[in-house]
């Protein structure tokens, strides 16, 4: 006795959807189809920070390569970028949000620990009961997510998936502390994946975690009130060992891009532009050196945003879409490190 017929058509439809026809293989990729970025208006100069801190000026630039950052207001809300920012890639893409399967929002600074902030943009957006969930892997955030988004849209469970990075660690940040406030900005960017059968989008993706590694940059959980602050022995801020931090960087985003090109059968001399975590010119630079690349193959906004953590991908990237840096057909390559250690590469073709 055969299968009933609702069964044959709901397995062919599944078949269909991961690319997989009548014995024929299509290879179901996500390509980039929108992006968007959404920044706090006010701007944090160096002169204002090193001031505060008791720098000598060039301080910062010097060590770090910022020159200014963006901070949230105390009336702004975190959830606002990330609405703006998705909305802008929605439009770049040509849809609506009730076009989304999906939302992944990576973040470790959302307004709650929950609801996430994937289901606080799920109401900003207006979505009906597409799932929505958060992806925290510190500054790594964003290819974690893309991975995440990549995975659903080659199973054929999504066909549009919004992806999001939005922070504002510098509300984590001890005022007094001259290793993290130089660094860190807010911000938020989106990218809006859609499936294709054609030979470009996301050519591969690596994730890594190091928990041994875990006490060089945390921040622990908790609101930093006044009444937080006058505990003995309180420490609410983030923390960072900045050498090691450094150190961890380097080695884990040289090895991750290696790997990935290497599985997409690429190399870093196919690499058209890079769009690395805005974490620290020096980390970046050296990276470059270490790949063998040149600094006109990079998407930098480190200078004028600070440390956006799981935003500075999408922003940077954006940002050079915006600018005409990338045309059809170009290779890019995102990488990233966060606290975790966590680390994420990801190879297109655009």
């Amino acid at each position: 006795m055969g299968l009933p017929i609702w069964i044959f058509w709901n397995c062919m439809a599944r078949r269909w959807a991961r690319g997989l026809v009548l014995g024929s293989i299509t290879m179901m990729r996500a390509r980039f189809a929108g992006v968007g970025g959404a920044l706090p208006a006010q701007r944090i100069s160096n002169e204002e920070v090193e001031s505060h801190l008791g720098l000598e000026s060039g301080w910062i630039e010097g060590r770090t390569g910022v020159i200014e950052r963006r901070r949230l207001a105390p009336s702004e809300s975190l959830v606002d970028l990330a609405e703006q920012a998705s909305r802008s890639a929605l439009s770049d893409a040509g849809l609506l949000p009730s076009d989304l399967d999906q939302i992944v929002v990576a973040t470790t600074s959302g307004p709650y620990l929950f609801p996430s902030m994937g289901c606080l943009l799920h109401d900003r957006l207006g979505l009906a009961e597409q799932p929505a969930f958060d992806v925290a892997a510190a500054c790594a955030g964003f290819p974690y997510a893309l991975a995440t988004a990549d995975q659903a849209i080659r199973a054929g469970d999504h066909r549009t998936v919004l992806v999001v990075g939005a922070d504002a660690l510098s509300r984590l940040c001890d005022p007094d502390d001259r290793v993290t406030v130089p660094l860190f900005g807010d911000g938020a960017g989106a990218v809006v994946l859609q499936v294709t059968d054609l030979d470009r989008g996301i050519l591969g993706t690596r994730l890594r975690a190091q928990g041994s590694l875990s006490e060089i940059l945390k921040a622990p959980p908790g609101e930093r009130t006044a009444e937080a602050l006058l505990e003995e022995g309180a420490d609410p801020w983030m923390r960072m060992r900045g050498a090691e931090v450094f150190r961890a960087a380097v080695d884990h985003l040289v090895g991750l891009s290696r790997e990935v090109l290497e599985a997409a059968g690429l190399s870093a001399s196919d690499v058209h532009l890079l769009v690395p975590h805005q974490a620290n010119l020096r980390i970046i630079r050296m990276v470059l050196a270490q790949l063998d690349l040149p600094m006109s193959r990079v998407a930098l906004n480190l200078q004028r945003c600070g440390n956006t953590s799981a935003a500075s991908i999408p922003l940077a990237l954006s940002e050079a879409v915006a600018a005409g840096r990338l045309s059809e057909g170009d290779v890019l390559l995102l990488n990233a490190v966060g606290g975790g250690i966590t680390a994420g590469a990801v190879v297109a073709r655009w």
